[in-house]
């Protein structure tokens, strides 16, 4: 087991249902367990039943966890629990078969992992292993309080739907019974209507082991030995496995004897020699005579002697046993002793129960070091994930599983496991490394119908699984279209060793080429705007949702003869199918013909699903960002009045982390005593700040149009803000400026301070004395500045995204600005706005909006 299982269980108190309900209260006042009170007593029977009744080989139960927030495994049978640790609790919301079995109340039947992949890539990129899965909530009361799930392997003979849904209907009407009986007899629940309520659960999954098949019964006799004397007596059993009648056996050792076959007679006669110096006999094995045959001939049957010597008044004289049939397990171990390759055997956790001594040479280990112990625990040279990987392959998928090892003295050892629901035998032998051989390939062993050498077929499964988990976590930083066709490219081409690449969307029921990567010049381009009834495959694998592989030209062309081939040798065309909705199709190709292992295949499938769930996802982004990007810049001025005597531009630049839009702003306004320069910042990014920031910049507007004087206009506007009840705060500069004389009258409201380039390039922070926020203080009185700019100077408003940096602070990006300013020779505000600008742009975290007004002040009639 593994280290959760082995832990203490915790039980939980009687009145939490699930796991104590119900239990009675012992002699020393602490409350003792019922056996048929406990939860998963209610489960066991009618999930093995499924599980036969489907002829799969796992089954699961979640049920709800107390929060109803989570799926809970409870019951699993057939299957290691280990194996499905990271499925323990599933979010009830998540985007995985159990999860929507449950929020829908639906059967569901994927009988292979291409099914499982179309769905729930997610799922696939998490275990990607061929297996089928049947998915059926369980209610009571009509309330869905659980999953049943049933795992079934996809490589058997093909089951048929009705029928896997009548089996999971069967055990769900069964579960339903039984749950409902259980939480009646909760404490307080006697009688009860309505029980649903009752059904929970929070602990650990209970393993339950399917039927074994029945290998025939091992009969045991009791023997007694009297030494001294050399008699035997026994019970019916042991004289039935001696081929004796109880009246007519007369009890002495030529008797046994008789019925000894002569070549293990001497084991017998040891067998008195081993009791009487040691004390004991430790299985003895020879044959005894059955009666004949039909033809005559004499049949033994092979038997084991156990046994211990007791005192009889003080003399050690009497050695009292079992005779134990062995015609079974005994024969069957030493069996595998004979054989020229290892032979060993894991229990169904994985842990090693037997090697024989030819595995033990193998494998450089002893058995007393292996017993009870990972492989990949005892043997460092085996601790590759590829390897434990491959127990967990053939475990699932139930199939035999085949790979290569590189063992530390430089020989290499072929591996094949065959996996079974209670275990796995596995089997070791020595090969040669076959071209291009590498530790965790898989192979064909050596046999009857193959050749000595064993064939490399693919690369092991953790190399896949690792592509697509590596894909998945590329694609969560992935924000646009363009971010994920270059994530997708930049993953696959080197992943899988292809050389070409083109990624396709469906618009207006036509394919729409996105992202080409590879492709000789202008060859695609008679591709561009086919309709989804072309015959090309890429448009077939995405209508008929199935991916296409194509190992050479030849197979292609005979598939598709009127299609244009370039200059490559293979193909795979994945169909990107998004939440059951077709997205476009992914297209690869290889230089050389090309073999797909199933892993590949498997890999690439799920990759095409990761694939078209970030596309989508982006294609979202992108729409609803360019709505909301729309509607800010259209709160924005189109263009600033001309004013003579001055030369304003604006700039703004969204930030890159998130869609949401932001509340800056910029203006110059016309009032009666010369022109306000106005700056603004709405705090938050969302639809709200870009509302407010439109209210604020009207409001601004009206009020300086009005000819009110920079203090009150600035007052008003915080007084409206404050009567809004919107909880945002918002920072403004406004500046009132005389272009004739160059006087000025300045007001600051929580706002980064202005910079003033002098005509000389000398450039300076205006100090400019300031009041709170806008909308935090009603009745606030914000300073007046009085200031004078001369002919030629530049005065630079901007908004906090222009000097904030990841990790810096605020007055170390104004003085960085600054300088910036300083150095900026230029007479062209437009240029002069862009360099200031461009630095904020190549920010690769910038988490803020950016504006910046910039005005240029000469009063000379031809400038």
């Amino acid at each position: 087991m593994d280290d959760a299982a082995a832990a203490p269980r915790r039980e939980r108190p009687a009145d939490v249902p699930g796991r104590g309900a119900g239990e009675g209260a012992g002699a020393d006042g602490l409350r003792t367990p019922h056996p048929a009170a406990r939860i998963e007593d209610a489960l066991a029977e009618p999930v093995v039943a499924a599980v036969q009744d489907i002829g799969g080989y796992g089954g699961l139960v979640y049920l709800r966890s107390r929060d109803r927030r989570s799926l809970v495994l409870c019951v699993v049978a057939g299957v290691p629990r280990s194996l499905l640790r990271t499925w323990w609790r599933v979010p009830v919301g998540g985007a995985l078969p159990m999860s929507e079995s449950y929020r829908r109340s639906e059967s569901m039947w994927l009988p292979d992992e291409r099914a499982m992949m179309l769905r729930f890539p997610q799922f696939t990129a998490a275990l990607p292993y061929s297996f089928g899965s049947a998915f059926h909530p369980v209610h009571v009361d009509g309330e869905p309080v659980g999953v049943l799930s049933v795992l079934r392997s996809a490589a058997r003979e093909p089951v048929d739907e009705r029928t896997v849904r009548a089996a999971l209907r069967a055990a769900g009407r069964d579960m339903e019974e039984r749950l409902s009986g259980f939480a009646r007899r909760m404490p307080g629940r006697e009688g009860a209507d309505a029980v649903a309520y009752g059904i929970d659960y929070d602990d650990q999954p209970v393993g339950v082991k399917l039927p074994a098949p029945s290998l025939g019964a091992v009969s045991v006799g009791m023997v007694e030995w009297d030494l001294d004397g050399d008699r035997w007596s026994g019970d019916d059993d042991a004289l039935s496995l001696l081929g004796v009648v109880r009246e007519e056996f007369g009890g002495t050792m030529a008797e046994v004897e008789d019925r000894v076959s002569p070549d293990d007679l001497y084991e017998l006669r040891a067998g008195r020699r081993e009791a009487a110096d040691t004390g004991q006999i430790r299985g003895r094995h020879f044959r005894v005579l059955e009666e004949a045959g039909d033809d005559g001939r004499i049949r033994y049957r092979p038997v084991e002697l156990w046994g211990h010597v007791v005192r009889v008044e003080g003399i050690a004289r009497l050695l009292v046993g079992a005779l134990v049939d062995a015609a079974g397990g005994v024969t069957a171990a030493e069996a595998a002793e004979r054989l020229p390759d290892g032979v060993f055997s894991l229990d169904q956790d994985g842990r090693i129960i037997y090697a024989n001594r030819r595995c033990q040479e193998l494998l450089g280990c002893d058995l007393d070091h292996m017993l009870g112990h990972y492989p990949w625990d005892v043997l460092p040279w085996l601790r590759d994930p590829a390897y434990e990987d491959r127990y967990r392959a053939a475990m699932l998928s139930q199939e035999p599983v085949s790979y290569l090892v590189h063992a530390p003295d430089g020989v290499w050892l072929g591996f094949v496991l065959y996996p079974g629901v209670h275990g796995l035998t596995g089997r070791v032998f020595l090969t040669s490394a076959p071209a291009g051989a590498e530790p965790g390939r898989s192979l064909v062993p050596p046999g009857p119908d193959t050749a000595a050498t064993p064939e490399l077929v693919g690369t092991a499964r953790a190399g896949a699984l690792y592509h697509v988990v590596q894909m998945a976590s590329v694609l969560t930083e992935a924000v646009t279209v363009r971010d994920v066709c270059l994530a997708v490219a930049e993953q696959l081409l080197p992943a899988f060793g292809a050389q070409e690449i083109a990624l396709y969307t469906i618009r207006d029921s036509r394919m729409h080429l996105l992202w080409e990567s590879g492709y000789p010049e202008h060859f695609l381009d008679g591709f561009e705007g086919v309709p989804l009834t072309a015959n090309l495959p890429g448009v077939h694998a995405l209508t008929t949702r199935l991916p296409l592989f194509f190992e050479s030209p030849e197979a292609l062309v005979t598939a598709y003869p009127q299609l244009l081939l370039d200059t490559m040798s293979a193909w795979a065309f994945l169909p990107l199918i998004a939440s059951g909705h077709p997205v476009g199709s992914c297209i690869l190709g290889w230089n050389a013909p090309h073999r797909f292992t199933p892993e590949e295949r498997t890999a690439l499938t799920a990759l095409g699903g990761l694939t078209a769930q970030a596309m989508e996802r982006a294609r979202l982004y992108d729409a609803e960002s360019a709505v909301a990007r729309g509607l800010q810049e259209g709160l924005l001025p189109h263009r600033l009045p001309a004013i003579d005597g001055l030369l304003s531009t604006g700039r703004y630049l969204p930030g890159t982390q998130g869609m949401a839009i932001g509340g800056d702003w910029y203006d110059v306004i016309r009032t009666g005593r010369g022109v306000a320069l106005v700056i603004g910042d709405v705090e938050g990014h969302s639809v709200g700040a870009a509302a407010v920031m439109g209210q604020l910049r009207s409001a601004v507007h009206a009020f300086a149009a009005s000819g009110r004087p920079p203090q009150e206009v600035i007052t008003h506007t915080n007084r409206l803000l404050a009567e809004l009840e919107t909880d945002l705060f918002a920072t403004c500069c406004y500046i009132e400026l005389d272009p004739a004389t160059g006087r000025a009258l300045a007001v600051r409201a929580g706002h980064p301070p202005p910079l003033l380039r002098h005509p000389d390039g000398h450039t300076e922070i205006l100090d400019l004395p300031g009041g709170v926020l806008l909308g935090v203080q009603p009745e606030t009185v914000y300073p007046v500045t009085a200031l004078t700019l001369a002919p030629g100077s530049v005065l630079a408003l901007y908004t906090d995204g222009l000097v904030e940096t990841p990790g810096g602070d605020i007055e170390t990006g104004i003085e960085v600005v600054r300088r910036r300013l300083a150095r900026s020779r230029t007479d062209s505000v437009e240029e002069l706005a862009d360099r200031l600008v461009g630095t904020a742009r190549r920010t690769e975290e910038r988490p803020d909006d950016v504006a910046l007004l910039l005005t240029a002040y000469d009063r000379r009639p031809d400038r």
